[in-house]
């Protein structure tokens, strides 16, 4: 854990949080921390910053919480044609990791009903998979998430409202994309679109395309879906920088 989180409930008027659990035994076996002594924690979805631990025993670990740090913004967010199951699940706390704001599940016309089925997309398992990747990251902010069984309608009539972006990135394979400085602004938030891995249909892309998105793409190469999310995001985020 490259940060410890608490949810905002978990911490006492007077600032202090006692642990069991997972959090406690990674103090006590990994951290081998004692008191007195800091880690860097933050509070889920709100500020960050170090904690003094006050106590530690076999049941418990008390800590005294100085929470006085911004923790840096979702920089992008993502409308994902959900891929299978098992790349779902690694997928999420990567997502999480890399600066993820929103993210949009989508059932596109090649993507197999069945995958809504699994416990991959049902929201308590999400949610912890992306607090992990949060705390991978040192991270306070954990990704928004929903899930869009009707791809035309959410296009139609939720777009605007859900993701009212200017730097609209469609990802789809074909020749390489010369990156525009507007997608790499400072400050901005992209909305990135990445579908099945065979491709967004050509009925698809004409929406996106009325919509306002734009190209992207690293070459001609089918990508898997968990690959293509981290390589496009990681080019984004390496231009922002």
């Amino acid at each position: 854990m490259n940060r410890i989180l608490f949810e905002p409930n978990e911490i006492n008027l007077d600032g202090n949080v006692t642990l069991r659990g997972v959090r406690a035994d990674h103090i006590r076996s990994v951290l081998k921390a004692k008191p007195g002594q800091t880690l860097k924690t933050g509070t889920i979805n709100g500020p960050r910053g170090t904690s003094t631990v006050l106590e530690v025993s076999n049941d418990q670990i008390c800590l005294r919480c100085y929470h006085t740090k911004e923790s840096p913004e979702p920089w992008f967010d993502l409308i994902l044609a959900a891929p299978r199951p098992l790349v779902l699940k690694r997928l999420w706390p990567q997502l999480a990791t890399l600066g993820a704001g929103k993210i949009f599940l989508v059932k596109a016309s090649k993507v197999e009903k069945y995958y809504f089925s699994s416990q991959w997309v049902e929201a308590e398992t999400v949610r912890a998979l992306l607090i992990e990747g949060a705390v991978q990251a040192g991270s306070t902010h954990i990704p928004e998430f929903e899930i869009k069984m009707n791809f035309s309608h959410f296009m139609e009539s939720e777009l605007e409202r859900l993701a009212p972006h200017t730097g609209r990135l469609l990802a789809h394979p074909g020749p390489v994309t010369r990156l525009r400085r507007e997608w790499c602004a400072p400050g901005g938030r992209p909305l990135i679109a990445v579908g099945p891995e065979g491709g967004w249909t050509d009925s698809e892309l004409k929406l996106f395309d009325a919509h306002g998105f734009s190209r992207f793409s690293l070459g001609e190469r089918i990508l898997r879906s968990d690959t293509a999310c981290i390589a496009l995001i990681s080019v984004l985020d390496y231009c922002r920088g």
